[in-house]
């Protein structure tokens, strides 16, 4: 962002934004958002972002699955193999199209993302407890408001992305 897209005034502001954001991520990383104290209930980012995915999408091949999360599909290919290989997700073939492999939730995974989602869910009510509904609703605008910007940004041809980002 150049800096005569804000005004001096806004510097601080900025700073303080950029801050609160690397200091969330790192904390979100660190708890890895996994629960209520239920170590055995968290999730790594880029296996929770792909379940979702799944089974809010349904089965899909690898190429649709990089394609919709904005990512690339030799990424996805190494992120789905520990999934595959712990059950979570299962290769299928293509029902016209025998040649091609289709990956789906398997009765294991919607069960796993049914568990990490509920104590993620617990979480989010403990952390924002005394929070207003109104100040929740904003909260979750803004927040994917913010997260649109940034997946828009990426979009944008010759603004390069580190592979760090492309995992999320």
């Amino acid at each position: 962002m150049s800096m005569d897209m804000t005004t001096v005034g806004d510097t601080g502001l900025l700073d303080t934004l950029q801050h609160e954001v690397a200091v969330f991520a790192r904390r979100a990383e660190q708890t890895r958002l996994g629960g209520v104290g239920q170590v055995r209930n968290s999730m790594d980012r880029a296996a929770y972002l792909l379940l979702n995915r799944l089974d809010k999408e349904g089965p899909m091949g690898v190429k649709a699955l990089a394609a919709s999360m904005g990512i690339d599909s030799s990424t996805v290919t190494r992120q789905v193999a520990p999934l595959v290989d712990t059950g979570l997700v299962k290769r299928t073939s293509h029902p016209e199209d025998g040649r091609a492999v289709v990956l789906q939730l398997s009765p294991r995974g919607v069960s796993r993302l049914d568990e990490v989602r509920d104590s993620r869910r617990q979480l989010m009510a403990e952390l924002t407890r005394d929070w207003a509904p109104g100040e929740r609703e904003m909260f979750c605008a803004l927040l994917t408001r913010f997260n649109g910007a940034l997946s828009a940004r990426m979009a944008v041809p010759g603004v390069p992305v580190a592979e760090s980002e492309t995992a999320s």
